[in-house]
Order: C-alpha cells, then sequence, then structure tokens
C-alpha cells in the first residue's frame, strides 16, 4: 500500500489505542539539546530536550516543552532564566547523561557561567541564553517560551535524533 492508499483509508486516531503516533512523529529528525538552569537553592539542573524551536526574529523568541511529569518541572516553571545547548555530534553521552535520572549530571562536565549564572555546557554547536516570558500546559506538556539575550554558535556538526537513532547533520546552508 502506498503512501496515498494509506492517506485515504486513515481512521480518526485514538491516541490511548496503540503507539503507532510514536512512530509516526519518529519520522521527522530533531536537533538534540540539553536545556540548562539553576534552582532555587543555586544547583545547576538540565534535562535533555528535542522538543526545541524559534518562534520568532523579532522580538527573538524560543520554545520548548518538558512533561508535566518531570522532576525538573518546578525548577523550569520558576526559573527566570535558562540556556538551550544545541548538543554537537561528539555530545551524545551528554543527551544520555541529560535525560537519565542522575542526580549529579553536572559533577564531571565542563561548564561556564551564563547570564544570572545559568550554566552553559562546553563543546556545543550553539548556545542559547534566554529569559522566560511564558509557562503554559497544554495537554501531557508544558510549553516554556524565552526571549533570547545572548547566543553563539560554533563550526561543529549538531547532533540530531531520527527513529530513536542518534546521528550528525553536517550538511550547512552557507556551504552551499
Amino acid at each position: 500500500m502506498n503512501l496515498q492508499e494509506k492517506i485515504r483509508d486513515m481512521e480518526p486516531i485514538s491516541w490511548s489505542a496503540d503507539n503507532d503516533h510514536r512512530k509516526t512523529f519518529a519520522q521527522y529528525p530533531t536537533g538534540v539539546t540539553v536545556v540548562t538552569t539553576r534552582d532555587a537553592f543555586g544547583a545547576p539542573v538540565g534535562m535533555t530536550v528535542n522538543s526545541f524551536t524559534s518562534v520568532s526574529l523579532d522580538p527573538p523568541l524560543v520554545s520548548w516543552s518538558l512533561r508535566t511529569s518531570s522532576q525538573s518541572r518546578e525548577t523550569f516553571r520558576t526559573a527566570k532564566y535558562f540556556a538551550i545547548n544545541i548538543l554537537s555530534k561528539e555530545q551524545t553521552h551528554l543527551s544520555q547523561l541529560f535525560c537519565s535520572p542522575d542526580q549529579n549530571k553536572f559533577a564531571e562536565i565542563p561548564y561556564i557561567e551564563g547570564v544570572k549564572g545559568t550554566p552553559l555546557l562546553s563543546g556545543c554547536a550553539a548556545v542559547i541564553e534566554c529569559q522566560r516570558q511564558d509557562f503554559v500546559t497544554w495537554g501531557d506538556h508544558d510549553v516554556i517560551c524565552g526571549r533570547v539575550l545572548r547566543h553563539a554558535y560554533h563550526d561543529r556538526e549538531p547532533s540530531a535524533f531520527l527513529g530513536g537513532v542518534y546521528g550528525g547533520f553536517s550538511a550547512r546552508l552557507n556551504d552551499a
């Protein structure tokens, strides 16, 4: 059956019926980021996020989302500043570390402090420092919007994620 036939025969979805929606969404490649901030006690907090996007260029705004059941939810809900660390292809281990339950994620990770002490991970393809603008709950996720305060990029191949597999993306528009 070709794609047109599948589309023609599509039934309304029932999200709880099965996990086929995950297979559909897994066809969309994403970048891999670690979002970082500080908690109320000043400790660094970070989590792996692939639901990051640019929202506006004027003013410069970005958004990302996290599960409402996330252990870091309250920290990011109240944080005034956060950073989007766009991982390089060589940083797959950081993606795995920051999605683990390990409470001491920053113990052996090199980072510097950005705006208001926000941790900026070393070796990233890019870093975007933000001030939180909005926090909205939609379904089982919260969407956080931030105003870009500073950003920097490096000539490193960014990490990519597709179908449950990490990889890279070396094609650059400015090389064309």
